[in-house]
């Protein structure tokens, strides 16, 4: 009798025990970490979209460099998220532009290159000319620092969220290779826009 009331009682023990235990749950997934945006310069970019380039046209010369403000970087520094080269082929009279993005924002291209499509292009546009990379010696951090000394550095300590874009272009001219360094979301409404020599890095002047 004393077995049978001992058996008993382990039976409701482990029933008891059983039904009070919880079944474990796995911990949740850590929810992966966005990605530091990738922030260069133009001159760094622009050397990975001229390969692109060369791989769609071997005659393919660039006429314009311009950067992107994004969510996560307002081109401080003379660096960007986003750069923009457009390239022409005088031999097929073609155009393309590149792009490269080193953003997850949501309002940036994917990550790496991307191509654009491509467009006709005339040699003798004085808009669209071509130039010889080996004029690019001024990258667009020593651009930024020389627009500072010429008004830059006020509209920044007045207005410090203030987009800066950079635009690479072929002055025709004065035959020279000219950073347009604008501190505004464009060119329409800039609060100021400095040229600066991108072989010699000299100011060139004030545009507004």
């Amino acid at each position: 009798m004393k077995k049978l009331l001992m058996a008993m009682a382990t039976l409701a023990f482990l029933m008891t025990a059983g039904c009070s235990s919880q079944p474990s749950t796995p911990a949740p997934a850590e929810k992966p970490q966005p990605k530091v945006a990738d922030l260069e310069t133009g001159r760094y970019a622009f050397q990975k979209l001229y390969i692109a380039a060369r791989g769609w046209q071997r005659d393919a010369q660039p006429f314009r460099l311009e950067s992107q403000v994004t969510a996560d970087a307002k081109g401080k520094d003379g660096k960007s998220a986003i750069w923009r080269a457009s390239f022409g082929s005088p031999a097929t009279r073609g155009a393309k532009p590149y792009v490269w993005s080193g953003t997850d924002a949501p309002d940036a291209p994917s990550r790496g290159i991307s191509p654009g499509n491509e467009d006709t292009y005339s040699p003798t546009n004085s808009s669209t000319q071509v130039f010889d990379i080996g004029f690019l010696k001024i990258d667009s951090d020593k651009a930024f620092e020389v627009a500072q000394k010429h008004g830059g550095d006020k509209v920044l300590e007045k207005t410090a969220d203030t987009p800066v874009l950079y635009v690479l272009d072929w002055n025709h001219a004065g035959n020279a290779l000219v950073w347009h360094v604008i501190f505004g979301n464009s060119r329409d409404d800039a609060k100021l826009i400095v040229d600066v020599d991108g072989t010699t890095g000299e100011f060139i002047r004030t545009e507004k």
